[in-house]
């Protein structure tokens, strides 16, 4: 076999292989919608397929996503944002009967792992979502600032 086709062969699988796992998932109340974070780590040019799903009484209820077909009932109820590190769902109309173990799936087509995380959510135990946080959306522009404060130190434009 080719040395480059080889090397090449493994880096796909290496990229492959932690391009999709889920590192959290949270619940909130926004106005009267349930919203889902599903944040995880994206570090594949590959297309990543996802499902949000909720189990109650046993039985696995999917909600939107790409691997498995949303139930009728949820269609008209569900938005989702997608960025590249984070899905968030939000579910209108949330009430008791739709408290259960809601999960975030990710999967890479082609590949037998499937990373997932599970949040328990109840009504009267769930926190109203706060403002968006520009710390959890994107830390890019901190470190920005955080790296110019010399510059702009010797520039006379601040003083710490």
């Amino acid at each position: 076999m080719n040395p480059a086709l080889s090397i090449a062969l493994l880096l796909t699988g290496l990229q492959v292989a932690g391009g999709q796992k889920v590192t959290s998932l949270t619940a909130c109340l926004e106005d009267q919608s349930l919203r889902l974070d599903c944040r995880h780590e994206n570090s594949t040019s590959l297309p990543i397929q996802f499902q949000f799903s909720l189990t109650r009484d046993s039985k696995k209820h999917v909600l939107l996503g790409t691997l498995g077909v949303p139930e009728h009932t949820y269609r008209s109820r569900t938005n989702l944002t997608n960025r590249n590190t984070l899905k968030v769902l939000y579910l209108s109309g949330f009430s008791s009967r739709d408290e259960g173990l809601y999960t975030c799936e990710l999967h890479l087509p082609g590949q037998l792992n499937v990373s997932q995380k599970n949040i328990s959510v109840l009504r009267d135990k769930l926190v109203k979502c706060r403002g968006v946080s520009l710390l959890a959306q994107d830390t890019s522009w901190l470190l920005l600032l955080l790296l110019s404060l010399p510059l702009l130190q010797a520039m006379d434009f601040i003083s710490l």
